[in-house]
């Protein structure tokens, strides 16, 4: 796989790139999304069921949206399995990862499904947790203002219990 020319958004909770295939022609990506679960547990700890994870979940639908939008944008979403994603975070035992090929991609469509999908994901946990007081905002933020946010629900959370 070579690459020139990746699309990345990450910090320390969660991460969604785009990393060029150019073996596999024009306009393929490898598609990698990942969610650190333990980072997350002041905010979903005891409040959901123990095998149905909501931020889990969450990464789950945003992405069968990101399917969903490249086949909209005539793009193909592939299954693949492999090594493609390694190395974008550190290893470590709490993070949940997705992998996906997506051929004739147009453009735009790294940079449409990245927004998609970070401003979706903390929607849809919060949502399956019946926490709907919690006002996100409705466009991408920057990776680190992103992280300030959620370390910051993370600390109220904690002291509420």
């Amino acid at each position: 796989m070579t690459t020139k020319h990746s699309y990345e958004y990450i910090n320390d909770f969660l991460y969604f790139v785009f990393r060029p295939d150019e073996s596999r022609g024009q306009g393929a990506f490898i598609y990698c999304s990942g969610v650190e679960l333990f980072r997350f547990l002041p905010v979903t700890k005891g409040r959901h069921r123990p095998m149905c994870n909501p931020v889990l979940r969450g990464l789950q639908l945003v992405n069968v949206e990101a399917r969903a939008l490249a086949l909209a944008r005539g793009a193909t979403p592939v299954a693949v399995k492999g090594e493609y994603c390694n190395g974008i975070v550190p290893a470590s035992n709490g993070w949940y990862k997705e992998m996906l090929l997506i051929e004739h991609a147009p453009d735009s469509l790294p940079d449409e499904i990245i927004s998609h999908c970070v401003v979706n994901l903390l929607k849809k946990t919060f949502r399956a947790m019946g926490m709907m007081e919690i006002e996100l905002p409705d466009t991408l933020l920057r990776p680190d203002e992103l992280q300030t946010l959620i370390e910051k629900l993370c600390r109220e959370l904690e002291k509420k219990g």
